[in-house]
Order: structure tokens, then sequence, then C-alpha cells
């Protein structure tokens, strides 16, 4: 992570200490249920039984540590969990101020990181893809895998063409901005998000291949949020976390955007056996276990 992108992520946690903490937490939410999902979980009680057993726990890149917070409630209890973020390792210390078990520090996922031990379960996602070399920093998480401890990410995928160019643009305009600044534009496609869901509009297109778009039935806002521009909108989560989730994507100028077959490779490599997939509009979610000798 360097120059934009750090300062993106620090002025977002340090202005923003408690974001999306108490959303991923709470049970049944639209912000919980889509991390269990993606993983493979289909409740927090499955992810729970999957951690049994497990005896040390990385949040890999925890920003203010919403996620080591439900890693810290469904693990062991007598589990240690383990945060480190290259800029918000402090503020996920002060949220944890008192809490056994669980401690932060400060580091680069593109660093060498072996001084840390080793784990049995590592969490990275919506992080490698902001780091200055994703497949070396996935390289240095593998390194820290106990035998059979499983590894399991999130990065961005690549996108629609026209969403792609879209997202280039305003990332290009917004990227050296400050944070007030950034977030009065960020709350402009926020808006513009929370009017086209007002709407409560549905269409049923047609697959168009030179546009990415898949045939169906979209709610518009869904639509133009799939395949042409991020214009996040949350009714369940207030509306600075909605801001906030529209300035993470475009503020941050290293963000890189991936292919599933790239990210089977990394792990094929590391000599991981993959034990989940998922693909979304969005990202790629892949769970992997260390079976190398």
């Amino acid at each position: 992570m360097t120059g934009n992108t750090s300062r993106s992520f620090r002025d977002k946690w340090e202005k923003n200490t408690d974001a999306f903490y108490a959303e991923t937490l709470r049970e049944g939410s639209d912000t919980q249920r889509w991390i269990l999902e993606r993983n493979g979980f289909d409740s927090s009680e499955h992810f729970a039984e999957h951690l049994q057993g497990r005896k040390r726990i990385l949040d890999a890149g925890c920003g203010n540590g919403r996620v080591t917070a439900l890693l810290r409630t469904l693990a062991p209890k007598s589990a240690e969990v383990v945060g480190i973020d290259l800029v918000a390792a402090d503020v996920a210390r002060e949220n944890f101020k008192g809490v056994e078990r669980v401690h932060f520090e400060t580091r680069d996922l593109v660093e060498d990181l072996t001084g840390l031990g080793s784990f049995d379960f590592i969490y990275c996602q919506e992080v490698l893809h902001h780091t200055a070399d994703p497949a070396q920093s996935f390289r240095n998480l593998c390194n820290l895998l106990l035998p059979d401890g499983e590894l399991a990410i999130y990065v961005y995928k690549k996108k629609a063409p026209a969403r792609e160019f879209v997202d280039d643009y305003i990332r290009d305009q917004i990227a050296a901005m400050p944070y007030e600044e950034a977030m009065a534009h960020s709350a402009q496609i926020t808006e513009f998000g929370r009017t086209l869901a007002a709407a409560g509009l549905k269409v049923t297109v047609p697959k168009v291949d030179l546009l990415g778009i898949e045939a169906g039935e979209y709610d518009v806002q869904r639509l133009l949020y799939h395949f042409f521009a991020k214009c996040y909108w949350n009714p369940d989560v207030s509306y600075d976390e909605n801001v906030l989730v529209n300035y993470d994507w475009y503020h941050p100028q290293v963000a890189t955007r991936h292919t599933l077959e790239e990210v089977e490779a990394w792990f094929t490599s590391a000599g991981l056996k993959i034990e989940h997939r998922c693909v979304d509009f969005y990202g790629i979610t892949v769970r992997g276990r260390n079976v190398a000798l």
C-alpha cells in the first residue's frame, strides 16, 4: 500500500473508527451475510463450526477490527486472534481495549511477515488488491500457514468494460483530493444510487456480450451498479457508511482487478488445495488449505 492509498485508508479509519462494526457483528445483517456466504458458510454457526480447533487466527488487513471482532466471536475461546494493518492497527487496538487474546500490529503485507509466527486460519479480504504487489503479499501470507491451515482471500475482479472505464475515470479524478472533498463527491454518487434505488424500477435485459451484460431481470440501480458505475446504496446501513463505501472504492489509487484463473494459480503455485471459490459481480473469494509437504 503506497502513497495515496495509504492516506485514503488512514483517513477512512481514523475518521470513521466504528464504521460497519455493529453491522458486521449483527446476526443476519447484509454485511455479515455477505462475508459468510461468499466464504461458503450459510450461517455464523456454520463458520464457528469451521473454526473449531483453530488456535491462532490472523486478520490480515484488519482496518478498524470489525472482522477481527467477528472472528473473535466465532473462534474457540482459547484461540489467539491477531490483526495486522499498515495504517489502522492503532484504531483496531483502541476498539479492542480490554479484550483478551487479541492483539494488533502495524505490518505491510508486501514485506516479510514471518516474525508474526504461524497460523491455522488466515482471513485476508478486500485487502490484497490495495497492496503494491498482490501476488507477493499472498505468498507472504502463505509462509505463515501451518500444515493443514487455511487461507481465505477476497480480491476485486475484472468487471464489465463500461464499469471498468467509469471506475478508472472517477478514480483518476478523485484520487488526489483531500478526504473532505473526496467524500463530498462520494456523497453525490451515493445520492445517485439512493435515487435510483428509491425508484423501485425493474427491467429485463438481454445478454450484451460486448458490454459484459448478463441477461436477466435487474433493479435499475443494480443494473447500473453491476455494469456501468459503482453507485452503492444500502438502506440498512447509515448514510455516512454508504458514502464511505463509495469513497473506499474510488479514492484509493491502488485497486487492482483480477481473474479467477489468476487467483487459482496463486493457490496452486503455493501448494494450497482450493476448498471453496465464489465469483460474484464484484469480486473473487477463494479459500484454500495448506497441503504442501
